[in-house]
C-alpha cells in the first residue's frame, strides 16, 4: 500500500510567512501566514485538512533555520507532525535561484527537498535541534557574550572621541582603563579640551559604560550558579582543565556544542565551528584551499580565539605548533591561530565527550 504525503516546505519570516503545500508530485500551492502563535496555527490547521482529503496523508514539514528559532518545529511535534529544520548553508542553489531569490521559490526548494528525501531517500541537510533547557541556558550565556561587545563598543566610542578632538591619555596614570584614566575622562566632560556639546557626549558614553559594567557584574553571578548545575559542573570543571579555557568559554563551549555525542570524529568539530578551509577543484584543477567557512556559531570563534591566545603561553605543545607554522611564513600568523584553535576546539570535544560517556556509564 502506497502511503501518501502532505509537503510543506516553509520560508520563515519575522511576520510575513509563506508556505507551499503540495500532495505527493502534484504541483505546490502557495499558503501565507503571519508568524504568531493564531497564524502557526491556521497553517497546521490547513495542512490538517488536506491531510484528511488525501486519504490520512502523512504530514512532512520543513522549514530553514533562521533567528526565529524552533517555535514553529515545537508546536508541530506537539501535534504529531513531523517538522524538519534545515541548515541553510546546506542548500545548494544555483547562481540563478540566488538571482531570482523570493519567498516562494525558497519554499518550493524545501519542498524538493522533502520530495526527495521522502520518496527517494535523499539526505536531508537537517540542523541539531537542541532541547528547551539547553536553549534556555544558551540565552544566558549569549546575554553575557553580547554585554561584552556592547561595552567594547563603547570604550571604542569613548577613544575615537578623544582621537577626533587631539586628546591624548597623560603619561603617569597607567595602561589600559585604570582608576586614573577613568577620572582624567571624568574631567574632561567639564574642563576646556573639549566644547559643551563634546563633553555632554563623553558624559553620557561614560555613564553607559558604568552602567553595563554594573550589568556584567550582576549576570555574572548567574552564570556561576549556571556552572555549577549538575548538568553543567562536571564538564565545565573538564574543559576548564585545558590551558587558557576559564568559566565563561567553558560554558560558551558547553551550551553552542550542547551534545558532544552528536559528533563521531574531531573532523566534524571543526567543520562545525567553521574553522576548516573552504575548496574549490574543477575538472582538471587541482584542490585549491581557502579561507575558512565560517559556518557554526561566531560567538563560539570569538571566545575560542581569545582562548587560544593563552592557551599559546601556558601550553606547550599549542605553542610549538603555532610557532612552527609562523617560522614557515612570518606573514601568515593568522593561519597559526587558526589552527591552534581548531586544534583546541577538538581537544575540548574529547574532554566533553569523556565526561558524557562517564556519566552515562554510571
Amino acid at each position: 500500500m502506497n502511503v501518501r504525503h502532505i509537503f510543506v516546505g516553509i520560508d520563515l519570516g519575522d511576520k510575513k510567512s509563506v508556505a507551499r503545500i503540495a500532495v505527493d508530485r502534484e504541483k505546490s500551492e502557495r499558503f501565507g501566514f503571519i508568524n504568531t502563535r493564531q497564524g502557526r496555527a491556521r497553517l497546521f490547521g490547513e495542512v490538517k485538512r488536506r491531510a484528511e482529503e488525501a486519504g490520512g496523508a502523512r504530514i512532512v514539514m520543513a522549514y530553514e533555520a533562521s533567528a526565529c528559532g524552533f517555535v514553529l518545529s515545537d508546536e508541530a511535534e506537539v501535534r504529531d507532525m513531523r517538522c524538519w529544520v534545515l541548515a541553510p548553508t546546506k542548500m545548494e542553489k544555483s547562481v540563478e535561484q540566488r538571482k531570482q531569490k523570493n519567498d516562494d521559490r525558497d519554499a518550493d526548494d524545501v519542498v524538493e527537498k522533502l520530495r526527495g528525501h521522502a520518496l527517494a531517500g535523499n539526505r536531508l541537510p537537517t540542523v541539531w535541534v537542541p532541547d528547551a533547557q539547553t536553549r534556555d541556558d544558551r540565552e544566558l550565556i549569549r546575554t553575557r557574550l553580547e554585554l561584552t561587545e556592547k561595552q567594547t563598543q563603547l570604550k571604542s566610542q569613548i577613544q575615537m572621541l578623544l582621537k577626533r578632538h587631539g586628546l591624548e591619555k597623560p603619561s603617569g596614570i597607567g595602561a589600559g582603563w585604570t582608576v586614573g584614566y577613568r577620572r582624567w575622562l571624568a574631567s574632561l566632560t567639564e574642563s576646556e579640551p573639549l566644547g559643551w556639546g563634546a563633553g555632554q557626549g563623553l558624559a553620557s558614553l561614560l555613564r553607559q559604560l558604568s552602567f553595563m559594567e554594573g550589568e556584567i557584574e550582576r549576570i555574572q553571578k548567574p552564570v556561576e550558579q549556571l556552572a555549577r548545575e549538575a548538568r553543567h559542573q562536571p564538564i565545565v570543571e573538564e574543559l576548564t582543565k585545558e590551558c587558557g579555557v576559564g568559566l565563561l568559554t567553558a560554558m560558551v563551549y558547553r551550551t553552542e556544542i550542547g551534545h558532544a555525542g552528536r559528533f563521531r570524529r574531531g573532523r566534524q568539530v571543526g567543520k562545525f565551528v567553521g574553522l576548516t578551509p573552504t575548496s574549490h577543484e574543477s575538472g582538471q584543477q587541482n584542490d585549491r584551499k581557502g579561507h575558512i567557512s565560517r559556518q557554526g556559531p561566531p560567538r563560539l570563534r570569538k571566545v575560542l580565539c581569545q582562548a587560544s591566545w593563552v592557551h599559546i603561553c601556558h601550553d606547550a605543545t599549542g605553542r610549538r605548533i603555532y610557532q612552527q607554522l609562523v617560522s614557515r611564513n612570518p606573514k601568515k600568523k593568522k593561519i597559526a591561530i587558526v589552527a591552534v584553535m581548531r586544534r583546541l576546539a577538538v581537544r575540548l570535544w574529547h574532554r566533553m565527550r569523556k565526561v558524557e560517556l562517564a556519566l552515562a556509564a554510571a
